[in-house]
């Protein structure tokens, strides 16, 4: 594929399947569930089914990001090999990492001065980060070049657009992104909050929507706003939820329906167990290109 190899944080919530068919490399953040520390391997430590489920029982979780030397050892791997390497980190509006990640290629870059080492921002989360990842890999295959190809994603990673909504309000109220206030009434209302990933990168609560089955036709209407061509949208559209593969399914058989000229079926993905520990489960989440992020 290349002089270079394509590399992302596992929290692409992809499969590890999919990541190898399209030769994109990837590095473990980390949970810890009741006390018990894990890979955030795609499951393979933890399935998503058991976390979750554990997790409504009351178990405690808390993330930790790649360390510098988890990124030194990972892109080492492929500079020993005369391989350059385009990184895209998690959203630096959800974490730190990046910063480790940039650490880490700027320590290689004195040891590997001829080979390039590019750390950018994917201000991006779960399976849209996927998205993003799958998307650049498209673009690779197609002999885009690693400048070329970094230069394209600083352009247009913005076009990605991330909307979510929960039917459960627990761990977002405890980890501060709706105040407990907010999170009574809700619950008393069936509130359903639907948000998106902001143009930094952060998980903005936008609307409060009483009801499932509302919030469901909305999160399509926001697909209808804002992708590309509008219902003539003839891009990929992915999704990925925490232990409510239905809410899931429905949204994804009303894109279907709304949108007639997508490309290929709405790929659904579980929730990995970062993003995860901090959405808990009832989150729906749903991923597409259109128009420029802009708030």
């Amino acid at each position: 594929m290349g002089s270079y190899v394509l590399s992302c944080c596992s929290t692409a919530d992809l499969s590890r399947e999919r990541f190898e068919e399209r030769d994109i490399y990837y590095v473990c953040f980390h949970f810890e569930l009741d006390g018990t520390q894990y890979l955030d391997d795609m499951g393979v430590s933890v399935p998503p089914e058991e976390l979750y489920r554990r997790m409504s029982a009351g178990a405690s979780t808390r993330t930790s990001q790649v360390s510098v030397g988890e990124y030194k050892k990972h892109f080492e791997t492929f500079l020993k090999d005369g391989k350059d390497v385009l990184h895209l980190t998690l959203s630096s509006g959800i974490s730190g990492t990046i910063n480790s990640a940039r650490v880490a290629a700027a320590d290689l870059a004195e040891e590997y001065p001829e080979r390039k080492i590019y750390v950018v921002d994917s201000l991006a989360a779960s399976s849209g980060y996927g998205l993003l990842m799958e998307t650049l890999a498209d673009l690779r295959d197609d002999g885009m070049g690693i400048d070329a190809l970094r230069d394209w994603t600083e352009e247009n990673k913005l076009r990605l657009h991330h909307w979510f909504f929960s039917s459960d309000l627990t761990f977002f109220i405890r980890g501060g992104r709706i105040s407990k206030t907010s999170g009574f009434v809700g619950g008393i209302l069936n509130i359903c909050p639907l948000m998106n990933v902001s143009v930094d990168g952060k998980l903005i609560p936008r609307e409060n929507i009483r009801t499932k089955k509302k919030v469901i036709k909305k999160i399509v209407e926001k697909m209808e706003m804002h992708a590309d061509d509008g219902r003539d949208y003839s891009g990929k559209c992915y999704m990925c939820h925490s232990a409510c593969a239905d809410d899931a399914r429905q949204v994804a058989a009303l894109v279907k329906e709304r949108f007639p000229k997508l490309s290929g079926e709405v790929e659904i993905y579980p929730i990995g167990a970062t993003i995860g520990s901090h959405t808990g489960p009832g989150t729906v989440a749903l991923f597409f290109w259109g128009d420029e992020r802009k708030d």
